[in-house]
């Protein structure tokens, strides 16, 4: 499995998301900006990300993405499966065909693999990695809390 940059932007917009939700609607140029990813590129994974009901969109003036769940129910293998990356390492994405008509030596070695990576993925959701990132901030301001998540966020 190769993780490309479809499925790491996927996770990174979707994390500067829900990082900024309190400011309520975000411009897809807002994230582009500040995570410096094409916006075209942005638009067609925002469209997928919103077919599989991840965000939603308000349009007009003050409009922009917001987050279709809590943040806590959203995890990083939807999102990855919602822009179309496939979690999988085997060669023969399940088939069993990795040798002409049959499965190679290693074939349930990598087909436990995909299943741990998918588990791990599934696991973790935006809003334990936004945890996780004010608690590191927490610990490089000397305990102090950063003022909100976009200055924890600016500071790193």
């Amino acid at each position: 499995m190769r993780l490309t940059t479809k499925g790491r932007y996927a996770v990174t917009a979707m994390l500067d998301l829900a990082i900024n939700e309190e400011r309520g609607p975000i411009t897809l140029s807002e994230i582009s900006g500040r995570q410096e990813i094409s916006l075209s590129y942005l638009e067609q994974l925002f469209s997928k990300l919103r077919k599989q009901g991840l965000v939603k969109s308000s349009r007009g003036p003050g409009g922009g993405y917001q987050l279709a769940q809590e943040a806590t129910s959203i995890s990083i293998s939807q999102i990855i499966l919602a822009v179309d990356e496939v979690i999988d390492v085997r060669r023969c994405k399940g088939e069993g065909n990795c040798q002409g008509d049959r499965s190679c030596l290693t074939h349930d070695l990598w087909t436990n693999l995909s299943e741990q990576i998918q588990d791990f993925l599934g696991a973790i959701s935006l809003g334990q990695l936004i945890s996780d990132r004010n608690l590191l901030d927490n610990k490089r301001c000397g305990g102090k809390s950063p003022a909100s998540p976009v200055a924890a966020v600016a500071a790193a």
